[in-house]
């Protein structure tokens, strides 16, 4: 159950329209950064590996096999050693992983406000981004009086009050997307965390039960 729990939540965020409409566009030869996905890839896989390795250790009490059992537990702890890795990792990423999606909106916005024809696509970049977050224009003066003359990149007209009085930059918009998703991530690996010790406590003790009543 808990497998299939941390499974669909990374399904989830896997394909959430927001992060999905952001992390597929292409800026000419250039690829929006996915580094955020790796974390979710990670989550889906545990998620299905712990299914697989919660079926095997149910069968192994019902058969009362120390054999399996054994391979339950370690099954387990490479599982929890693969976690630690990946939640090490995300903390070391989490601010980079927002600022290189701010650094790839940053150059869609200026070949959006320098182009004169629709050679590029950063205009089509920047208004899937306006749309997804509802912001418009980064976190700078020129950001700010964009909606005021650039209607074709702030489509709507409420655009201009909320940038100058309520401060939608894209910037702030994008660090609010990341910092909750990963906030997610976070919560259902420590779940994760605390239900594989218990599975790993418990494991032994049953363990060792079979062994000391297989000897008397």
């Amino acid at each position: 159950l808990a497998g299939g729990i941390i499974l669909g939540v990374a399904l989830w965020l896997r394909h959430d329209s927001q992060t999905t409409n952001i992390l597929y566009l292409q800026l000419g030869d250039k690829q929006a950064p996915n580094t955020f996905y790796v974390g979710i890839y990670i989550l889906i896989a545990v998620g299905a590996v712990m299914m697989f390795v919660g079926f095997l250790g149910c069968y192994g009490a019902i058969q009362e096999s120390q054999c399996l059992l054994g391979t339950f537990f370690t099954c387990l702890v490479i599982l929890f050693a693969c976690e630690v890795a990946a939640g090490i990792w995300g903390f070391v990423n989490k601010d980079q992983i927002a600022k290189d999606v701010k650094q790839f909106y940053d150059q869609a916005f200026q070949q959006a406000l320098m182009a004169e024809s629709d050679m590029n696509n950063g205009k089509a970049v920047v208004k899937t981004f306006h749309e997804t977050l509802d912001c418009c224009g980064p976190d700078n003066a020129v950001g700010a009086i964009t909606p005021l003359w650039r209607d074709d990149l702030c489509p709507k007209k409420e655009a201009i009050l909320k940038n100058l009085f309520e401060s939608s930059n894209c910037h702030k918009k994008i660090d609010e997307l990341f910092s909750g998703k990963l906030y997610l991530i976070g919560i259902a690996a420590i779940v994760v965390a605390v239900i594989m010790i218990f599975e790993m406590i418990l494991s032994m003790v049953l363990c060792c039960g079979i062994r000391n009543s297989s000897i008397y």
